[in-house]
């Protein structure tokens, strides 16, 4: 019994410390048609709101919220 609450215990404490290392949510880029310029397409993001703007097919790759606002 003892080894079952302790293997309980640290599934717990192991999974706090993982979601603690994640840091914020990951980006979902959303395509927003009306700011696009020319062949490039602009994308926002609905976790943290930064705008981006790509020339490739499909949203950008990592999250932009760092890069300071236009």
């Amino acid at each position: 019994m003892h080894i079952v609450i302790g293997l309980i215990i640290a599934f717990i404490i192991v999974a706090i410390f993982a979601r603690r290392k994640r840091g914020t949510r990951l980006c979902r880029w959303r395509a927003d048609r009306n700011g696009d310029r020319g062949s490039l397409r602009k994308y926002r993001c609905a976790a943290c709101g930064a705008e981006a703007f790509t020339a490739s097919d499909g949203p950008p790759q990592g999250c932009k919220s760092h890069l300071p606002k236009l």
